[in-house]
């Protein structure tokens, strides 16, 4: 069974995303396997400078890569990335599976993005949007995509 990995810094602290959540990772069931790595965002003040949220991002840095399946494609999430729609997602998976992967790994940032040093162990990065979302809703609508992306690959009604 192909298994997907998110990495997340950070938690699902209200229950209107943790219930989506769990509606995706049951959905999802059906077609993989799924692992949610969470990683504790480091503390920050509310206005901190620019060395304290380099410090930050590289201690969740080195968390996240501690935490990268050794067999899976790694993809970071990150606003420099590729758009990729449905379709290329799912175009993305279905080639990962046809050429003996059956790991992809999606890495999701805290407030402030990722390590240069994560996104350089990924080998997509991959935008949501243009738009700035939060982070904990970046998990929701990766996981919906990851759902809608298998629902394409398999010809099932959903993806409209």
């Amino acid at each position: 069974m192909f298994t997907i990995t998110v990495i997340s810094v950070g938690r699902l602290k209200d229950r209107f995303y943790e219930d989506a959540a769990a509606e995706y990772l049951k959905r999802l069931s059906a077609y993989a396997k799924v692992n949610i790595i969470e990683i504790k965002a480091a503390d920050l003040p509310d206005a901190p400078g620019q060395a304290l949220i380099n410090s930050a991002l590289q201690k969740e840095g080195r968390e996240i890569i501690k935490k990268i399946p050794a067999d899976a494609v790694a993809v970071s999430l990150c606003v420099e990335g590729k758009l990729y729609s449905s379709e290329e997602l799912a175009g993305l998976i279905e080639n990962s599976a046809g050429s003996g992967i059956s790991h992809i790994a999606f890495i999701i940032g805290g407030s402030y993005g990722l390590s240069e040093e994560v996104k350089s162990k990924t080998k997509i990065r991959l935008s949501m949007s243009k738009m700035t979302f939060p982070h904990r809703l970046a998990r929701i609508m990766l996981l919906e995509q990851i759902y809608r992306a298998f629902k394409i690959s398999k010809g099932e009604k959903y993806h409209k």
